[in-house]
């Protein structure tokens, strides 16, 4: 099958074409992060976030712009890339999330990510356990791995990958949807 026909499937999320557009692929995604990033761990979460991006994005892309392999490679290296530039060594202390809550920006009428101001953020977080806030922000804004914020936590890898996803879908459901109230 031509890589057009597995991206659409991809897309659609059929099963069969979804598992051969992987398959077709895979090797080359994690070899490219690899080479970028340097770390085995690493290069598969983010391999798999450029998978979900690919599917998330298959309806966008163009076959002017050129093959699937190239779109799927740029989308690839542009994360691995993005992944690099904003990981840095940040000394975060697990004592609890109002410190990283409180780095989220200088002022509190600055807007934030989103659209939603840094209150209406910071309220939100709050209401998150300290775990999951804690695991959100340190991915979020300070860029870290899961691998990362296990290591930072005491924590098992699956349990960080959990209070990230957790945090972030509980997030979702607190911020104020596509409203603007400044305070």
């Amino acid at each position: 099958m031509s890589d057009d026909v597995l991206l659409a499937g991809f897309g659609a999320k059929d099963p069969r074409l979804t598992g051969a557009f992987v398959r077709r692929f895979q090797r080359v995604v994690f070899g490219i992060v690899l080479g970028v990033v340097g770390d085995a761990e690493t290069a598969e979460e983010i391999a798999q976030q450029a998978f979900e991006h690919a599917c998330r994005c298959a309806d966008a892309y163009d076959v002017r712009c050129g093959p699937v392999r190239t779109w799927l490679m740029r989308i690839t290296h542009n994360l691995a890339v993005d992944a690099v530039r904003i990981r840095r060594i940040v000394p975060v202390h697990p004592d609890g999330a109002r410190q990283l809550v409180a780095s989220l920006a200088p002022g509190p009428d600055q807007p934030a990510p989103g659209g939603q101001s840094t209150i209406q953020l910071r309220r939100s977080l709050a209401g998150l356990p300290d775990g999951e806030a804690r695991a959100v922000v340190m991915a979020a804004v300070h860029g870290m791995t899961a691998r990362e914020i296990a290591d930072i936590e005491g924590i098992p890898l699956g349990t960080a990958r959990s209070r990230i996803h957790a945090g972030m879908t509980h997030l979702q459901s607190l911020l104020p949807a596509n409203r603007d109230d400044h305070e």
